[in-house]
């Protein structure tokens, strides 16, 4: 029986991406799952991690595309140096929010908020992902999109970069497969530089 990162790895080898690289950032607030979500594609297996004090890095093969990823923490004083990291170039963003933790969606949304606004990220996609929808209190996927993208989101634009929301639970291993899909069918689809 394959494991679902395995699933993933051979999903972008169908997609003929093989042999291509791709920068991936990490990035939401602290708590949300950014590095057991990491963690999980790296060793296949859920472990429990320290707050992120410092970005490090990890490169991971899937389906024969290198990845190098991010992992750049989510505590306030992380999220001064996010900037750092996408100005060099950047292919994707996986953005983590704390689903069961509603008494921090608008600081999650404004993190959000100023990613979108940022040039350099214009035509990134960003794969959002509700996270720890195992727990019973987490909110649904409507619900956590009205509060990180209203209706009016001014930031959407699918011709240039696809925003989507996934909800999902890492620790269950579930969900989190189709943003990874998403994320390969743009980086397939998008033209060289």
């Amino acid at each position: 029986m394959f494991a679902i990162f395995d699933w993933v790895w051979s999903f972008f080898e169908q997609l003929g991406l093989a042999n291509k690289q791709a920068k991936l950032l990490f990035l939401g607030l602290d708590n949300a799952g950014k590095t057991t979500l990491l963690k999980m594609l790296r060793d296949d297996r859920v472990s429990v991690n320290v707050p992120t004090l410092h970005p490090h890095s990890e490169e991971l093969i899937m389906g024969g595309i290198n990845f190098k990823t991010f992992d750049l923490g989510g505590h306030e004083t992380a999220r001064r140096i996010w900037k750092d990291y996408f100005s060099q170039g950047v292919d994707g963003i996986i953005y983590l929010v704390d689903a069961a933790d509603r008494s921090r969606f608008d600081e999650s949304r404004a993190e959000l908020a100023n990613l979108l606004e940022q040039d350099e990220l214009k035509h990134v996609p960003i794969m959002i992902l509700g996270n720890k929808i195992d727990v019973p209190s987490a909110a649904s996927e409507d619900e956590l999109k009205n509060h990180l993208l209203p209706p009016n989101c001014q930031y959407i634009s699918h011709d240039s970069r696809p925003i989507e929301v996934f909800m999902c639970s890492v620790v269950k291993r579930m969900g989190y497969d189709k943003a990874f899909q998403t994320l390969s069918q743009f980086l397939k689809d998008k033209p060289s530089s």
